[in-house]
């Protein structure tokens, strides 16, 4: 087993930061906080890109550290899509589970061939480290320095104030998104599942299916009622649809028209939250039924 002190110390950081975001996704206590949105962006947006940054160039001159900033959000934005393009053509398709398992492999992998790199390299040459100790005691000795004047060391103390309350700002904007319009999705589908091959030809007698589709983008939970109705008279009613914001509701539903006649309007009524005074959304269909023959 390695030795976690050999290990580099940002290579450890972006690691654990992988595993923890598996862990806020995969905990399904913990899958609902807003931490897991917090991790889920690095994990997306820097960590793989910085991890094969790392493996491609081991030594601490090969590249500076705005440049490899730079290139880790430019190849995590490349990386990323090229593995939801292979995981569409695999069973799994492009899935949060798939995704997660697939980022953490690439990532976890590229540390592991950066450390391997890093530890070859020749004496001589100089593996490339994220300088956090020097940091810390560079911002230490600004912090203790006699020579400071106090209005120099506020202005410090009020600067990293100003960059926290900017990430924090930053944080919450980005897991706090604003509400946008509320509205409600209400559709309907050929027996094929496509907006095409509607049956309205029918015969008296004869039965056809439809598919109804609602989605909910109201921001709150929504109770749905549908009323199916021919020429202003009710054939069916589908009660009790309680769908949760962003929650889609789609089922096949069978209309058998009981009398005959030309360009007759089915239509299909959404109600919401038991207001009945005035459907919500209505969709219609002109079909025409003839009499059957065969009697």
């Amino acid at each position: 087993m390695a030795d976690i002190k050999k290990i580099p110390v940002d290579i450890q950081v972006v690691v654990g930061l992988v595993l923890l975001t598996a862990v806020f996704i995969l905990i399904p206590q913990l899958s609902d906080s807003a931490i897991r949105t917090v991790l889920g962006l690095p994990m997306v947006l820097f960590l793989p890109g910085y991890a094969l940054i790392a493996a491609l160039f081991p030594k601490n001159d090969d590249l500076d550290g705005i440049e490899r900033v730079a290139l880790s959000f430019g190849l995590s934005i490349a990386v990323v899509p090229l593995i939801g393009l292979g995981l569409n053509y695999t069973p799994w398709g492009i899935r949060l589970l798939p995704i997660l398992i697939s980022l953490s492999i690439f990532t976890i992998g590229m540390c592991i061939i950066a450390v391997m790199r890093r530890s070859n390299l020749p004496e001589e040459e100089e593996a490339f480290h994220v300088p956090f100790r020097q940091t810390y005691e560079s911002l230490q000795d600004e912090f203790h320095s006699e020579s400071q004047s106090r209005l120099d060391k506020a202005l410090t103390i009020i600067l990293v104030i100003s960059i926290l309350a900017s990430v924090v700002t930053l944080i919450y904007v980005v897991v706090t998104p604003k509400q946008g319009e509320q509205f409600t999705e209400f559709y309907i589908l050929g027996s094929g599942g496509m907006a095409d091959d509607y049956p309205v030809n029918y015969t008296l007698g004869d039965s056809g299916k439809v598919i109804l589709g609602v989605v909910n983008h109201e921001y709150e939970d929504v109770n749905y009622t549908i009323d199916i109705q021919l020429e202003n008279q009710s054939l069916q009613t589908i009660q009790e649809v309680n769908l949760e914001h962003n929650q889609t509701w789609e089922q096949p539903v069978t209309v058998t028209p009981p009398f005959n006649g030309t360009d007759m309007k089915l239509q299909f009524l959404l109600y919401k939250n038991g207001n009945y005074t005035e459907s919500y959304r209505d969709l219609h269909l002109w079909i025409n039924v003839s009499e059957n023959t065969n009697d």
